[in-house]
């Protein structure tokens, strides 16, 4: 096979992990509606136990234990992950109070919002420069989120908390140079103790589900998986895809997201809505336009 055909072929795959990655982290809200009854603390505090034992059981095949033991001689490596792990918890949680008490069109907004955010983050903290029609897509944003507090005369909270949230923890991991799974295993570990300190309280006071029922407890095992198996995905097709390449798939996820909460759950999606959601794409096209001409320009 000759070299081109290597990268074809690298890229299909590619491809191929990152719409399964986009696409499981779209269907969620399926997964977490058939857990309605646990609170969101719970199912994050799950999430981190499953997910913990999983990618620990993934650094020993891979033999990557002696990696994961240097790490703990850095305590400002750790530090760092410990803020990291504090968003991503609280992402999480976020996200699923949101799908669970009917609010997946604001999820999904949220998921919209979010590149652009970690775009705006890059420019203010990263220096990296925006040209005029990159900062017109980050202003189509704001205006969208300002038309939708407006006409609805409310904050959209859940969306702005998932937006931020995910793009400073997204900030964070760029700056602490650490691998992937390495890093995301010592993040859930670091929150290992609180979850199993809930989860055990709630066992002990009867508050807890676990145990409730065999599908109830699958369920929160499989928490684990269907946290750990999309950023896996994830991670090999970053490795195989150019990033703007990758940003077309990014999409994905709140597109499906915003399909389920409007046809499946019947979700209000109202003329306000609309318009936000037409700023949010416009911003998204301008933006994707852009990178790509900046790209053949670079090419050139």
């Amino acid at each position: 096979m000759n070299k081109s055909a290597e990268i074809y072929s690298s890229s299909k795959l590619g491809a191929i992990y990152a719409v399964l990655a986009y696409s499981a982290w779209g269907l969620f809200p399926l997964y977490w509606k058939f857990l309605t009854q646990v609170p969101a603390v719970e199912l994050v505090c799950h999430r981190i136990v499953w997910s913990m034992l999983l990618l620990m059981g993934l650094l020993w095949a891979q033999h990557r234990i002696a990696e994961f033991r240097q790490l703990w001689r850095s305590p400002k490596t750790i530090a760092a992950l410990l803020l990291t792990t504090t968003l991503i918890a609280g992402n999480w949680c976020i996200y699923i109070y949101g799908v669970n008490s009917g609010q997946i069109v604001e999820t999904s907004l949220g998921y919209y919002i979010n590149p652009l955010v970690t775009v705006l983050l890059g420019s203010l903290i990263l220096k990296e420069k925006l040209n005029l029609v990159k900062k017109i897509a980050v202003l189509l944003a704001a205006i969208a989120v300002l038309n939708f507090i407006w006409h609805f005369g409310q904050v959209p909270w859940i969306a702005i908390a998932l937006a931020f949230s995910f793009a400073l923890y997204g900030l964070f991991r760029k700056l602490i140079i650490v691998t992937p799974i390495v890093g995301l295993t010592v993040e859930t570990l670091l929150a290992t103790p609180i979850a199993l300190a809930y989860i055990g309280y709630g066992s002990a006071t009867n508050t807890g589900h676990f145990g409730t029922s065999w599908q109830v407890s699958a369920l929160l095992i499989g928490c684990g998986i269907v946290t750990a198996l999309p950023l896996l995905w994830f991670n090999n097709a970053a490795k195989r895809l150019q990033l703007s390449t990758l940003g077309f798939f990014q999409y994905l996820a709140p597109s499906l997201q915003l399909l389920i909460g409007v046809v499946l759950y019947r979700e209000p999606f109202t003329a306000i809505h609309a318009v936000t959601f037409l700023l949010i794409w416009a911003a998204i096209a301008i933006y994707l336009i852009a990178s790509m001409r900046n790209r053949k320009t670079l090419h050139a």
